[in-house]
């Protein structure tokens, strides 16, 4: 511990990709709230990755990796305090008081200087509003924001970041935002502000959009993240260095990478030096799936036109609903600079995902899923089941917040709080 470190929680913390962008930026967490057990086995992995590497025993993890020890094994390598950070509770009214003396225990009188999170967005994401019979309104999660606020008023910290969807803003006419604002800034004295990102912007090859409300104690100069000056990567720069695989293949653990890195994966630290891919594994897809992708595919190659479901041939048209989602078959095309969003469905089908290589003919793979989302190579996700954790992996990538994107807001909350403590 310096003079300049700053202490984070992290609530519903997911996978960790809002938290590992801030622990790239230098930042310390001092705990994970999650409800997912999958997930929280995710933090704990990484928990260990991070402790390992510190202290030298890197090759501890590629063995893991590697599968030669358990993950039992690996995490008894680990310091029970450090496994301890990551809590898996469901944030909650009822359960906050036990939430609190645990943080309370891990914080022994320290400080924290900033609380991230992003609650789940259904409630306010456009398709999930377009699903619900009556638009989400009586979803208990439209007013999670009201638990995170509990903790900005328990451990007061200087900053917050709140990240969701950009369907926040609209949703209920924005009610929910306004009331927000209200909480944080009326009720807790946080001067607060609200911008949109789009991670292609910050390194991140996927267009994903996102609301980041930032809240800070006044005194504090905090930036909107200026869009990265590396602008002319393709998406095949993510995909070209794995293994051709087909559909329901690949292998969990250990595989060797087909091709030396490049600009991209080496700068952006996506394959580093620990040199071991895993989870380059892919979804079985019926053999009738199978035909579509390669129809989606040829089409794209030929005239650089995504598949209208309704054009194809009457007898693979077997989706009951002919009249939306026309686009429910898209090839993830390798030319373009940014992807389509990776979301949570991909754990459900890959029919959104399609693989641009038409030999291999598949959807995306765990590792590739996790490339366009910007996390490492290093970063393993698990499952409540060590060995059997595809499904479990799909949704928490899809559901994470980009690690490239939160490191460049991290930046810019660090410069400001450092600005701030040096009294500068």
């Amino acid at each position: 511990m310096t003079n300049n470190t700053l202490n984070f929680i992290d609530l519903f913390a997911g996978a960790g990709g809002l938290s590992e962008g801030f622990v790239m930026a230098g930042f310390n967490p001092i705990a994970h709230i999650e409800m997912d057990k999958a997930a929280c086995y995710t933090l704990q992995t990484r928990v260990a990755y991070h402790y390992l590497k510190e202290n030298g025993k890197i090759d501890k993890y590629i063995a893991y990796l590697k599968g030669d020890i358990t993950r039992k094994q690996l995490y008894n390598l680990i310091p029970q305090q450090l496994l301890d950070t990551v809590i898996e509770h469901t944030i909650s009214k009822a359960n906050n008081q036990g939430i609190f003396r645990r943080l309370d225990k891990l914080l022994n009188k320290k400080k924290v200087d900033l609380i991230i999170g992003g609650p789940p967005c259904q409630a306010y994401s456009l398709v999930g509003r377009a699903r619900s019979i009556n638009n989400m309104k009586s979803d208990h999660r439209n007013y999670l924001f009201m638990e995170y606020a509990r903790f900005l008023k328990r451990y007061d910290p200087k900053v917050f970041v709140f990240e969701n969807v950009m369907g926040l803003r609209s949703a209920d006419g924005g009610k929910y935002l306004r009331r927000m604002f209200l909480t944080f800034k009326n009720i807790l004295g946080y001067e607060v502000k609200d911008f949109a990102v789009t991670a292609k912007d910050y390194d991140v090859l996927q267009d994903r959009k996102r609301i980041i409300i930032i809240g800070h104690k006044k005194g504090l100069n905090i930036k909107t993240p200026a869009p990265s000056i590396h602008q002319n990567h393709i998406v095949e720069h993510v995909l070209y260095d794995l293994p051709k695989i087909q559909a329901g293949e690949g292998i969990d653990k250990y595989l060797h990478y087909s091709a030396d890195t490049n600009d991209y994966l080496a700068r952006t630290g996506i394959r580093d030096e620990v040199k071991i891919l895993t989870q380059h594994v892919s979804r079985s897809s019926s053999e009738q799936d199978k035909k579509i992708y390669r129809i989606a595919v040829e089409k794209w190659n030929k005239n650089k036109e995504r598949l209208n479901y309704n054009n194809l041939p009457e007898q693979l048209q077997t989706h009951s609903n002919r009249t939306s989602f026309f686009d429910r078959f898209k090839i993830v095309a390798k030319e373009l600079p940014y992807s389509q969003t990776i979301v949570a469905h991909i754990a459900k089908d890959g029919h959104y995902y399609i693989h641009p290589d038409i030999s291999q003919n598949r959807s995306l793979s765990v590792r590739e899923a996790a490339r366009l989302q910007s996390f490492p190579d290093n970063y393993y996700f698990e499952g409540e089941n060590e060995g059997r954790n595809r499904t479990a992996a799909y949704r928490q990538i899809g559901n994470a917040v980009p690690p490239l994107l939160a490191y460049r807001i991290a930046e810019e909350i660090k410069a400001a709080m450092l600005t701030s403590k040096n009294g500068v």
